[in-house]
This record gives structure tokens, sequence and C-alpha cells, in this order.
């Protein structure tokens, strides 16, 4: 058998549980024929580079596994009668990888490094209490009134 990688991404009106359920049914076709699914990811509700079908989120789930071509002809033609799913891709893959995806380090580095600006901003967004937009009232109170201006 050989090593495959699916990401498909389903509407955005379904809930995640549904695009859970809905991936479940495509790996069900893979398992009826003795594939094994080796690790499926959720990676969320995510905008989309371009409308898809009206759509401009979608839920995108991976999944890696190693099944016989004819559980992935089957599994692919069931994608494409579902109605939820808006695009898939299946990519057949040297071996199986170990480590969790990319998507996924990304969300556990960006959840464990906390806010991004270490606290140096207030919660209004500004710095020093200077007024957003301009400078503070004390740098124009040293500012020299310049011949057009009439303060």
């Amino acid at each position: 058998m050989a090593y495959y990688e699916t990401i498909l991404i389903a509407r955005q009106d379904i809930s995640a549980s549904q695009a859970e359920a809905l991936s479940d049914q495509f790996i069900g076709f893979l398992t009826a024929e003795d594939g094994k699914v080796s690790r499926r990811e959720y990676w969320g509700l995510k905008n989309l580079a371009y409308r898809i079908k009206k759509n401009r989120k979608g839920h995108y789930t991976l999944f890696n596994f190693d099944a016989p071509h004819s559980a992935v002809q089957e599994m692919e033609r069931n994608i494409r009668l579902s109605e939820d799913v808006l695009r898939y891709i299946t990519v057949r893959t040297e071996d199986l990888p170990e480590e969790a995806s990319v998507m996924t380090q990304r969300r556990d580095d960006r959840d464990s490094r906390g806010s991004r600006d270490g606290g140096k901003f207030s919660r209004e967004g500004s710095r020093d209490g200077a007024r957003e937009g301009g400078r503070g009232r004390e740098d124009n109170a040293d500012k020299p009134a310049e011949e057009g201006d009439k303060s």
C-alpha cells in the first residue's frame, strides 16, 4: 500500500463538529478497504484566499493515511459527491510523518509565547500615553510656533 495525505476544505456554515463528522465519514471509506489513518488534524475555520462558491472561510482538515489505490479512489468519489466540501487535494507521499504539521506547530507556538508586544503597549494601543495618530501634548508644548500657525 502507498502513503497519502489529503487536505479538504468544508463549507463555513457547518459547525466544527459537523466538519469532524464529515472527515470521519471519508476516513470510513479508507478503513473499509484495509486503509490505516495515522494522523488527522482539524485546523479550524480559516479565511480563504479567494471566494469559493460564495464562501469566504472554510473548515480545514488534514489526514495522513496508508491505503490501497482503490480505497483512495472511493474516498475521492464520495468527496466529490458531498456538497459540504469546497475543495480537496490528495497527494501521494514517500512516508508518513511522525511530527505535527506546520499549521498545528504554528498554533502551539502562538499560544505559548503570549502577547505579541511583550507588554509594551497599553490596552488602548498607545505606547506612552500619547494620543493615537499624533504627538502627545507635552511634545507640542516644546515646539515653537511656526509662522503660518494660527494658535
